[in-house]
């Protein structure tokens, strides 16, 4: 079974937001669903271990254009 931890990156830190098997809810996240959020990471974890992780978002830097 598969079970994802989607954890929340701000200034102030960082912060697990959701732990579960739902990967529709997961797919749903976006940072703006939290408050302070930058940033979402998703991790994948199988039989004890970490398979893949992601980010969801981007942070503020990344959204300005490059000259």
């Amino acid at each position: 079974m598969k079970i994802y931890v989607v954890v929340s990156f701000s200034e102030d830190g960082m912060e697990n937001v959701y732990v579960g098997d739902d990967h529709e809810k997961v797919q749903s996240l976006n940072p703006e669903d939290f408050e302070n959020s930058d940033a979402l990471f998703v991790e994948i974890w199988e039989d004890g271990e970490k398979t893949d992780e992601y980010r969801i978002g981007s942070y503020a830097e990344d959204d300005e254009p490059e000259n």
